[in-house]
């Protein structure tokens, strides 16, 4: 039986203390269970905005341009089911002011049917492809992968039939949790295969990327220049807020589209 609404409700009241739960994660045992509970057997990663990657560094000839939203677009196509959220849970439980909280995470394959019907809807596979469009040019971050914690919450199954794609905004993420998590189940969380994010020598310290821009805190101030931290997940906000274009985000080679596809595609049953 799918989560009634009164369950979620009740979620939603609790979300702010998310980072309670998250510190507590450090504990060995407490870490050990909630890693068991919520998240075991996943792998998860955000995909750079479209606009943040210095594309023409990395992919020769430039006509073969390649975009991490491909990746989603990949998916939604190889998927026999859709189904839309008509809200995301964690901006609702934030009234988010800055972000639409009408755009839900999207689901893809077979365990997405069994969500409660007053949560979303079933689409197909073009609404799902314009559906992902309007997120982005919303702001909004993809996030990708297998997420024990969505089977939970929504009580579906089996997880290896639902693949997670999550719209984030910086400000209400649910993932805002890793700076504080256990980092053995943090690391479940990561950076795209082959994405690198660099500060130039044209940053001036203005602190604009450090000032609720990035969803992990992984950029800091520190004599006279911005530092990004390997806790970076690759995201590229801090690249498009970077009044003086000194913040790059790169990729290794114009394979890392396919490398994300092939990380994923054991994970889950899409048929």
């Amino acid at each position: 039986m799918s989560s009634p609404v009164w369950f979620v409700k009740l979620l939603e009241k609790f979300f702010p203390q998310r980072f309670l739960l998250a510190k507590a994660t450090r504990v060995s045992t407490v870490g050990k269970v909630v890693d068991r509970l919520l998240f075991e057997g996943d792998d998860i990663f955000y995909l750079p905005k479209d606009g943040a990657i210095a594309v023409n560094h990395v992919i020769d000839p430039p006509e073969e341009v390649v975009l991490p939203s491909q990746v989603v677009e990949h998916f939604i196509r190889q998927a026999n089911y859709h189904w839309i959220m008509n809200f995301c849970i964690c901006r609702e439980s934030e009234k988010c002011e800055h972000y639409p909280i009408e755009y839900g995470c999207l689901f893809l394959g077979e365990a997405a049917l069994g969500i409660n019907p007053k949560f979303g809807r079933p689409v197909t596979k073009e609404e799902a492809l314009d559906y992902a469009r309007r997120c982005r040019e919303a702001g909004l971050v993809h996030m990708i992968g297998r997420n024990k914690l969505d089977t939970v919450w929504l009580h579906i199954g089996p997880g290896s039939k639902l693949l997670t794609i999550c719209n984030c905004c910086p400000c209400c993420c649910l993932w805002r949790v890793l700076p504080h998590i256990a980092p053995h189940i943090g690391a479940k969380i990561a950076r795209m295969p082959g994405v690198a994010v660099s500060v130039t020598d044209r940053c001036i310290a203005c602190g604009t990327c450090a000032e609720g821009t990035c969803f992990v805190d992984a950029i800091r101030l520190d004599d006279g220049r911005a530092v990004i931290g390997e806790q970076c997940r690759g995201c590229g906000r801090c690249v498009e807020v970077c009044p003086q274009k000194a913040i790059e985000l790169t990729v290794s080679d114009g394979r890392f589209v396919q490398e994300a596809i092939q990380r994923i595609s054991p994970l889950v049953n899409l048929s």
